[in-house]
């Protein structure tokens, strides 16, 4: 048994990474050339709806399909309710987001939002109507067939907006090609998922269900509204063009997060469900995620903030230059993300929802504190005020972790110590030898090379666990 979930574990990471990495280049490659193409205003525009259509995602995604995985006793008629009720909700979502859309271009004052709502809307019906699969596939570990679909879907998606951006849709691209999308990952879960609902509702079942899963949607809910608070504001107060540099960096600041954030967030959680009754083994798995996370994640993070100018400027031109301060800042946000996903889903997973939605409420009323103290300042203080937030948000999952699952803040603290050392002195090197190269295209190469060789050549000196966790993730194939 536990060498079966060991081997399901380890491919389920596998191929997760593999989707996310997959996705995050497909989208960083498409990104680039829609950049070039598309205006800072267009990007503006989508990312003032981006509030109401993440949390309209929210209340169709998180709760139902997190409680599905959890519950060990799961039916045939479970899965056909929440089918059901996801329908509903979809439906509903999109009737209330298309009759808003006036409301909406009149809060901004930008009247094509009006048209635009209810287009980029649709696909609230189409996720939908796909949940249930999803939750299907990742209750199996069936991760491999959904990095298939996602990427297949990523790259019809890219496809179709670079053919509508260089044919002059402008912004309806990115509406368009989003539609396109979303109904071609719907055709694939429904074809590969081999399931059929039953003609059944129960009211039991979405009880037992609703318990569980209202309180971890009420906790994701706190934190999207949170995360595209900052959007809602700056659409507000200063001029679309600024939003869209804000979108941009922030887009590219969460494209290594996001791959390490979706990989952790799908896999880890089913896992620590497993042993969830064996603390010994929780805690350990606990620490060789920690480990492992932040050995990878955090040199990246700073890989980016000490190339970030080079990589605007190439990729995108200099028209986005506005890019690179808030690029570099955050990514000194971001980079604390996985670190409390891992908090968060091992105190989900033995059942703490009561605790974690607790938190999240602490966390954002700090964060949205700090937000309006910000304000005033402009963009960039509003930027360093999320690094606060992230940083001291962390500590908050650290403390309650110890003090619900009885493991050690310094404990903790010292698997991220080590990762955060050889980071630090990786861009010092990198910085410096990358200063006198004029050209961005060879600073991002050599800067690159050096800054991940500086890294584990320092990780391989002291003798670090994180790089034997990283060989044993290599090399398990042999072992199982």
């Amino acid at each position: 048994m536990a060498a079966s979930l060991q081997r399901k574990a380890f491919w389920g990471m596998v191929w997760n990474f593999a989707e996310s990495f997959s996705l995050q280049i497909i989208q960083f490659i498409i990104g680039i050339f829609m950049a070039r193409i598309l205006q800072p205003s267009d990007y503006g525009m989508v990312g003032m709806l981006s509030i109401f259509l993440t949390i309209s995602n929210m209340l169709i995604t998180s709760g139902f399909y997190r409680a599905l995985i959890q519950k060990k006793d799961r039916t045939a008629i479970d899965y056909s309710t929440v089918f059901y009720f996801n329908i509903v909700v979809g439906i509903i979502l999109y009737l209330v987001l298309f009759f808003s859309s006036p409301y909406i271009a009149l809060f901004y004052n930008v009247p094509i939002l009006e048209d635009l709502t209810k287009v980029i809307a649709i696909p609230l019906i189409l996720n939908s109507l796909s949940q249930v699969q999803n939750a299907k596939f990742a209750i199996e570990m069936n991760f491999k067939m959904l990095a298939k679909i996602s990427i297949i879907t990523a790259i019809i998606t890219g496809i179709s907006s670079l053919y509508m951006a260089y044919s002059g849709f402008g912004v309806w691209s990115i509406a368009y090609s989003s539609v396109i999308g979303e109904s071609s990952r719907c055709i694939l879960l429904w074809f590969f998922a081999n399931w059929i609902p039953l003609w059944k509702f129960s009211w039991k079942s979405f009880k037992e269900l609703f318990s569980f899963g209202f309180k971890i949607f009420m906790s994701a809910m706190i934190d999207t509204i949170y995360n595209n608070l900052y959007i809602l504001v700056i659409g507000k107060k200063f001029v679309a063009t600024e939003l869209g540099y804000y979108t941009r960096a922030n887009g590219y600041a969460q494209l290594p997060v996001a791959t390490f954030n979706n990989a952790l967030s799908k896999v880890t959680f089913p896992m620590f469900c497993e042993v969830q009754k064996d603390d010994e083994r929780m805690i350990l798995l606990y620490h060789k995620l920690l480990r492992f996370t932040a050995f990878i994640i955090f040199p990246i993070m700073m890989l980016f903030i000490v190339l970030a100018r080079p990589l605007i400027l190439f990729m995108i031109t200099d028209k986005w230059e506005s890019c690179v301060i808030l690029l570099q800042i955050l990514c000194l946000s971001y980079i604390w993300h996985p670190v409390q996903i891992i908090n968060i889903n091992m105190l989900e997973a033995k059942g703490f929802i009561n605790i974690t939605l607790k938190l999240e409420i602490v966390k954002k009323c700090l964060g949205v504190l700090v937000l309006f103290v910000t304000i005033p300042l402009g963009i960039v203080s509003m930027c360093i005020g999320l690094i606060v937030v992230s940083f001291t948000s962390t500590l908050i999952n650290i403390y309650f972790t110890r003090k619900m699952v009885n493991i050690g803040i310094l404990s903790q603290a010292k698997d991220l110590c080590s990762p955060l050392f050889y980071s630090f002195f990786m861009i010092v090197i990198t910085y410096f030898a990358t200063s006198l190269i004029p050209q961005n295209g060879l600073k991002i190469f050599v800067g690159g090379l050096i800054g991940i060789v500086t890294y584990f050549f320092v990780a391989y000196l002291f003798r670090s666990k994180e790089l034997q966790y990283l060989f044993e993730f290599i090399n398990k194939k042999k072992s199982i």
